[in-house]
């Protein structure tokens, strides 16, 4: 029997978790090709990793829209192709009868009874679906980075705490956290495809260890930021440097709603600018300003402005214009970190995986920032879990 991997999606109705289902069903119908997928490259054939037609979805969210319906929304806007919603609307119901209310922080006195509530999904998911194991991945809306937090170094007196009634207008972990617990009191892996604290906690940290369990993020790389990743490496090689690189986003959509709050665009931008340092070696003038434009809808737009000194210190500059649709740009690497991660839990990988570093703009256990010295790590890594059976 075929081995099936649950992928559950935290924000399972917005567009990133609705083109990664739609995208996978269209996958297993034989209707598009992999475009996008890394893990379909001729570097990975071979490997055991979760075939697409293996993967069975399910997720939280708090919003109400169906999946079908969010998928017409996303084919009017030119996300995905006309038609496509309808051709697989039974995959569709399917994965979104697997859908199950999701919890905010500030909604439970007791935050243990959240992370209860939010494993126990998890559990029945798995149980009934006969999985062999569900892979957590985190697409919802960027949280607000906190203004204090307590670091919660153990596990054990973190999870006494969340035993503990909260005083009202108070929170323990932040809401992403709150998922990345439940994901890992169940026996799941976690990703983090956002900024959000989530498992970014030394006591969840020591709770994925003590599990046995492996988790990656931070921030999915999908435009601007890969394109930074592999450019600045490029002036840094050739001894030209830069003085300053300055972006400009324009975004639509519900993430442009979002990153519009000053708070939640901090997170952003400060995954964003920590590619840059690593990679140059040096701080740049500059910085990264986001801007949301409601008429660009689920598209965005970036600039990018970059000046350096060339021999004699000769003032140069480049610009480059970014455009794409953010789900259809992500929905690949959710489905390549989804298949990934079940095959590191698969081999006992625990603790944070640094090589799916090429995926995420802040990566959790390395400081490596190029990307041809990331996707170096990631074949080499994949290649060798897939030849130690």
């Amino acid at each position: 029997m075929t081995p099936r991997t649950g992928v559950w999606l935290v924000g399972a109705r917005g567009s990133v978790a609705t083109t990664t289902v739609v995208g996978a069903a269209a996958l297993r119908a034989g209707l598009l090709p992999p475009t996008g997928c890394v893990s379909a490259l001729p570097a990975f054939d071979g490997l055991p990793l979760p075939r697409f037609d293996a993967l069975v979805f399910g997720g939280h969210d708090v919003a109400g829209t169906d999946l079908p319906k969010r998928a017409d929304q996303l084919a009017r806007a030119g996300v995905i192709p006309g038609g496509l919603p309808e051709l697989l609307r039974e995959e569709l119901l399917a994965a979104d009868a697997e859908i199950r209310p999701g919890a905010d922080a500030a909604d439970h006195r007791v935050p243990g009874d959240a992370v209860d509530a939010l494993a126990a999904d998890l559990v029945d998911f798995r149980a009934r679906n006969r999985l062999d194991r569900v892979v957590v991945v985190n697409v919802a809306t960027t949280e607000a980075r906190p203004r204090a937090h307590r670091a919660w170094e153990s596990w054990r007196e973190l999870r006494g705490q969340l035993r503990r009634e909260t005083p009202p207008g108070e929170e323990v972990l932040p809401s992403s956290s709150l998922y990345a617990c439940a994901a890992l009191l169940a026996g799941c892996p976690y990703v983090d495809f956002t900024p959000s604290v989530g498992v970014r906690v030394p006591a969840l940290a020591e709770l994925a260890v003590e599990r046995r369990l492996p988790y990656a993020g931070n921030d999915g790389k999908t435009g601007e930021t890969l394109v930074k990743s592999a450019l600045a490496p490029m002036f840094a090689h050739r001894a030209l440097r830069v003085s300053s690189w300055s972006g400009t986003n324009l975004l639509g959509g519900g993430d442009g709603a979002a990153l519009a709050d000053p708070e939640r665009a901090a997170s952003k931008s400060g995954s964003k600018a920590r590619v840059l340092r690593a990679a140059l070696g040096h701080p740049v003038d500059g910085g990264v300003h986001i801007h949301h434009v409601p008429q660009l809808g689920e598209w965005k737009t970036a600039w990018d402005h970059i000046t350096f000194d060339g021999f004699l210190g000769t003032r140069m500059t480049m610009q480059f214009t970014w455009q794409g649709c953010d789900s259809a740009l992500a929905a690949p690497l959710v489905l390549d970190l989804a298949r990934f991660t079940a095959l590191a839990h698969a081999e006992g990988v625990h603790g944070p995986v640094a090589e799916l570093a090429f995926f995420f703009k802040d990566p959790l256990g390395t400081e490596e920032h190029a990307l041809e010295r990331q996707f170096g790590a990631l074949v080499d890594w994949a290649q060798g879990l897939g030849t130690v059976r």
